[in-house]
C-alpha cells in the first residue's frame, strides 16, 4: 500500500475526531481502558441499509445484542484488506466460546468489481460467519459519508485494473448498538481480542 495513504488515513481520522467533537486522549478508568481508541460518544455511524452476500438487505440494528465491527474495504485490496480480515478472524479464534457474541462485516467501497458473488467466496474465506456487505454507487457514497469514510479511486491501467485509497480501520459497535471504537490498521488480533472482551460486561 503506496505510503500516501498512510497521510490521507491518519488526516481523515484527525478529521473524525474534529467533527465528532471527541478527545482521543480523553481519561478513561483503568478497567475499561482500551487498546484501541475508544470514540464512545461519537455521532455518526448510526445505521445503514445495504445488502449482504446472501441477499439479504442488511441494517445494523439487526445485529442488536451483538458486538458488531464494520470495516471498510474492497476485495482487490492488496494488504490492508486481508491483513485486517485475518487480524479479526484471528481475534475471534482467541475469543473462543465468546465468538459467537461478534458480528464482523466487510463492506465494499468497490461495487464496480465487488459483486454478491465474489463477496460471498472473499468474506466467508477469512471465517465462515462473517459477512459481505455491498449497494450501488449511491449507497455506497452514503454509508461511506455517513460512516466518515475516506476512499478514492486511484486510476489504474484500465477500468477493471484500479487501487482504492480508503480509510484503513474498523468500528466497533457494543451490544447496545453505539459506536464505541475505532481499530487501527495492524494493531493485531490479540489486542483486539482484549478490546472485545471489554465491551462483553460495558
Amino acid at each position: 500500500m503506496k505510503k500516501s495513504i498512510n497521510v490521507k488515513w491518519a488526516t481523515w481520522l484527525m478529521l473524525v475526531f474534529m467533527l465528532a467533537g471527541i478527545s482521543a486522549c480523553k481519561q478513561q478508568s483503568a478497567e475499561k481502558k482500551f487498546n484501541s481508541i475508544d470514540i464512545t460518544g461519537a455521532d455518526f455511524g448510526h445505521d445503514f441499509r445495504l445488502t449482504d452476500h446472501f441477499g439479504k438487505v442488511s441494517t445494523l440494528s439487526d445485529f442488536k445484542n451483538k458486538i458488531v465491527v464494520i470495516f471498510f474495504g474492497y476485495t482487490h485490496c492488496p494488504e490492508v484488506c486481508p491483513t485486517t480480515m485475518s487480524d479479526l478472524s484471528h481475534a475471534l479464534k482467541l475469543l473462543e466460546n465468546d465468538a459467537g457474541k461478534v458480528q464482523v462485516l466487510f463492506v465494499t467501497l468497490d461495487p464496480e468489481r465487488d459483486t454478491q458473488a465474489l463477496l460471498a467466496k472473499y468474506v466467508p474465506s477469512f471465517n465462515p460467519d462473517f459477512l459481505g456487505l455491498y449497494g450501488d454507487k449511491a449507497a455506497t457514497e452514503k454509508v461511506a459519508k455517513d460512516f466518515r469514510i475516506f476512499f478514492q479511486k486511484q486510476k489504474g491501467k484500465n477500468s477493471q485494473q484500479y487501487d482504492l485509497d480508503h480509510t484503513a480501520g474498523a468500528y466497533v459497535f457494543d451490544q447496545t448498538g453505539k459506536i464505541r471504537l475505532f481499530l487501527r490498521y495492524g494493531q493485531g488480533a490479540e489486542s483486539i481480542a482484549q478490546d472485545l472482551r471489554k465491551l462483553f460486561v460495558s
